[in-house]
């Protein structure tokens, strides 16, 4: 028998920031790592996108090529408090609509999957915090010591998110049809294109111009609006708006 189930993007559409970005920080006040990684690197990046004059996907893109090189050499089992604390303090700042939507997935039986670009052991801790089925994240490669190689698997792009999509719908016996998947960038697009219940969690531009140059997802999609206390749930063209 077929299941329901329910793929969720992470950063930006259940967390309200980047898991990455708060790791970063947290190796910078336990002093693992030097604080010219941030100042000198990505530190101009993020204001400017945080005052919204910069891109996010360009951020992230330099956040995560220098995270790899700052963690490099380290060992993943001596930082294990560092990312404990990074979850422990941001487990829950999460947008109201996903996380109740994770609670009606769990109240219903259907399958929940984290499907993030953030570090496999960051997405590991958010997931038992959520009691998800089952999760993938970028994977941070070790050597036989458990220190980070440097080399990483992707997992933030749309052809792996498809690729691991499909593994576990076979896996579990998914009805995609009636399934649902939750996104905010263009990395999501082909999590939301598979599914028949797509939702765009506070989309960038690009990725809701993407929906509606796509007419069968344009058809399908809602978007969703979280502002303080308030949800707007509209259509992907914007021509109507409730609230939630």
């Amino acid at each position: 028998m077929s299941r329901v189930g329910a793929f969720f993007d992470i950063d930006g559409t259940i967390y309200r920031n980047s898991l990455m970005t708060e790791h970063f920080k947290k190796l910078i006040k336990y002093e693992v790592i030097d604080p010219l990684h941030w100042h000198q690197t990505i530190k101009g990046l993020y204001q400017e996108w945080t005052t919204r004059y910069g891109d996010y996907e360009e951020y992230l893109e330099l956040l995560a090529e220098e995270y790899r090189k700052v963690i490099k050499g380290l060992n993943r089992d001596e930082l294990a408090f560092v990312a404990d604390q990074a979850i422990a303090l941001n487990a829950e700042r999460v947008y109201k609509f996903t996380r109740d939507r994770i609670m009606e997935h769990h109240e219903r039986g259907d399958a929940i999957f984290f499907i993030s670009g953030s570090p496999d052991f960051l997405v590991e801790r958010m997931a038992a915090h959520y009691q998800v089925t089952e999760w993938r994240g970028s994977r941070y490669h070790l050597d036989e010591e458990g220190c980070f190689t440097g080399e990483i698997t992707r997992m933030w792009d749309a052809v792996n998110k498809a690729k691991t999509l499909r593994e576990l719908v076979d896996k579990y016996e998914i009805d995609l049809s009636k399934s649902f998947a939750y996104g905010d960038t263009n990395g999501d697009l082909s999590m939301l294109t598979m599914v028949g219940k797509p939702y765009a969690v506070n989309p960038n531009g690009k990725l809701l111009d993407s929906i509606r140059r796509d007419p069968d997802l344009l058809k399908r999609a809602k978007v969703v609006v979280e502002r303080k206390d308030i949800i707007y749930l509209m259509d992907a063209n914007v021509s109507t708006m409730t609230k939630f």
